[in-house]
């Protein structure tokens, strides 16, 4: 059994409750290079009742990245909440708008299917719950590459008399149109 697949079919009434792990080979599977570990907790809650799936997943770990800054590995925590609701059709109605801020996502199934596959949903959640940037605490990069980062640049030069710039044609041009 894939870790993250519900089967609808075989799903009794009321709450079903189950807990995964997600290490870096699930990351792996999706081509996610740049996770170098990952210890994450997925507590799943189904609810279903007449007409009505409810999906709760509670997202609580920790994932190695390289820092952006230093490329050193840097441990970032995960916290989130995905809460979803199944409907089965392919229309959407005018009131089945975007999610406000603490209502449940609606998720489209067809018909036909008979599980809901929560990897590609776990994954997303997990990668949005991330900073958009990842790097140490000050003072806690790699001090070899940041004397690199931080280096001053040497002052441009300015050209030489008689040498052809760019800029002395723009001058040029500039003047002659006055």
């Amino acid at each position: 059994m894939q870790p993250f697949v519900i089967s609808l079919n075989g799903l009794a009434r009321g709450r079903s409750e189950f807990c995964r792990r997600v290490g870096k080979e699930f990351f792996g599977d999706f081509g996610n290079s740049e996770v170098s570990d990952a210890d994450v907790t997925v507590e799943v809650t189904v609810e279903k009742a007449d007409g009505f799936i409810g999906v709760d997943c509670r997202i609580r770990g920790a994932l190695t990245l390289p820092c952006d800054r230093c490329l050193e590995p840097l441990t970032l925590p995960v916290d989130t909440m995905a809460r979803l609701s199944v409907k089965f059709g392919t229309e959407v109605s005018r009131e089945d708008g975007p999610a406000a801020p603490g209502e449940r996502e609606i998720l489209y199934l067809s018909e036909a299917d008979t599980d809901l596959d929560l990897s590609q949903i776990v994954y997303d959640y997990i990668l949005l719950a991330l900073p958009m940037q990842k790097v140490h605490a000050e003072g806690e990069c790699n001090p070899q590459t940041l004397k690199y980062l931080c280096r001053e640049e040497a002052p441009a030069q300015a050209p030489e008399a008689g040498t052809d710039s760019p800029f002395a044609a723009l001058k040029a041009m500039m003047e002659k149109n006055k």
